[in-house]
């Protein structure tokens, strides 16, 4: 099929997909050495430095958490398009910035106001799923992540080797680049027709959740949101220590940590858009649960680990897992959602997968602290098993995978 004969949704999820990977390679390029950056802003102890990377890594996402619904709410008004080019915009200068920083308070903080300003991904999420068909819905989710997932492999390792070599400010300005680069390409590549509810119509002025289908197996994928999110990042605040500690503190270590912080992504890019397919014919539900079983058994062996080699293998798999959650739960609230709310209910969805990001760095620091590094491992395996009560507790008692096969089917 030729460019022109493509549909206008499909063009759209192409140039979102470009401006998800410069989002997700500029973010990742710089996050996993921002506890090798905040050492040296001074001689902090261990306890000291697991704290201060916890609040560099949760700052952003406690002011997304804050502002998302906000975002979600205006988007239903003017549409997805301005929220993507305020998102690209706005951290494009809020990354340029943060690369100049000269403490570890400054740093912070521009992390914070960065966050205000994020919800790139979200927002191509939110447009996409408006427009998709549903018989198409998972395996497109599924491609969409893979922008995201790409970047966030090819960010670290290219990261760690311009960090070992230039110095940790460098990756800044280089995501300030990418998101320069996302706001273009989203500009001139993306083509929303939208028509914004009146201001006094009765789906403008009612719940965003008044008109849901599977009411909690929905408030389910949105909780799970933010336990994936807790569990994903909790080992980021640690993972380039942890690989420091493992290597005696010898070798290239920023670019040991950008290997073993990208084999998640190497793992999701493969399997995202083939779960999704899967998910689309048997229902999100089954392949949610197995990638949750999955994630759990991966994460606690890493508590034992003592080569980066084995590290970098476990993570790899707990990658195919992850590429079974988050595309799958977007899924769900696609298919459960009306149209007029869809961007508030991922809105809501991002704030909490925003919480899971603030949660899961700052009980990571702590134990971390309190303890060791190994012990954050246990921690993350333990998320994943609550959110795995909470997944069976919702379809349990309020249905929703039978619905969900049938009307991808019907739309067949």
């Amino acid at each position: 099929m030729s460019q022109n004969k493509q549909p206008q949704w499909h063009r759209n999820m192409m140039a979102l997909w470009v401006g998800n990977f410069a989002t997700g390679a500029g973010a990742s390029m710089s996050l996993p050495f921002l506890p090798l950056f905040i050492s040296t802003m001074g001689h902090f102890p261990k306890w000291e430095l697991s704290l201060y990377a916890g609040m560099a890594f949760a700052a952003t996402f406690l002011s997304q958490a804050i502002v998302s619904p906000l975002w979600g709410k205006l988007a239903d008004r003017t549409g997805r398009k301005p929220m993507l080019l305020r998102a690209a915009i706005g951290m494009t200068v809020t990354s340029l910035i943060t690369g100049l920083s000269t403490n570890v308070w400054m740093l912070i903080t521009l992390r914070l106001i960065q966050g205000g300003f994020s919800g790139y991904i979200n927002n191509a999420y939110a447009l996409v799923a408006s427009e998709v068909p549903r018989e198409k819905s998972g395996q497109t989710m599924g491609t969409l992540m893979t922008g995201a997932v790409g970047g966030q492999l090819v960010g670290p390792i290219f990261g760690g080797f311009i960090a070992g070599f230039l110095g940790y400010r460098v990756p800044f300005f280089i995501f300030s680049a990418l998101m320069l680069m996302a706001a273009l390409v989203t500009f001139f590549g993306v083509k929303e027709t939208f028509t914004p509810l009146p201001k006094q119509s009765k789906a403008a002025q009612q719940s965003a959740f008044a008109g849901v289908k599977h009411l909690r197996v929905v408030w389910a994928m949105i909780i799970s949101s933010m336990l994936i999110q807790a569990a994903t990042n909790s080992v980021n605040p640690i993972i380039s220590l942890f690989v420091r500690e493992l290597m005696h503190n010898e070798g290239n270590v920023a670019f040991a940590s950008g290997v073993v912080a990208a084999m998640p992504g190497i793992a999701t890019l493969l399997a995202a858009s083939r779960l999704g397919a899967l998910g689309d014919h048997i229902g999100p539900r089954r392949v949610l649960i197995g990638g949750l079983i999955l994630s759990g058994g991966l994460f606690a062996p890493m508590t034992f680990v003592t080569s980066v080699v084995v590290l970098g293998g476990l993570r790899f798999f707990v990658g195919i897992a992850d590429a079974a959650l988050l595309p799958v739960t977007q899924t769900v609230m696609t298919l459960d959602t009306p149209p007029s709310a869809i961007s508030r209910i991922f809105s809501y969805n991002q704030s909490f997968q925003a919480i899971g990001s603030v949660l899961g760095p700052m009980l990571a620091s702590a134990v971390a602290g309190l303890w060791d590094y190994r012990f954050v491992f246990l921690m993350t395996a333990l998320l994943v098993v609550i959110n795995l009560i909470v997944v069976i507790w919702a379809y349990h008692t309020d249905g929703g995978d039978a619905t969900h096969k049938q009307t991808i089917t019907s739309a067949k």
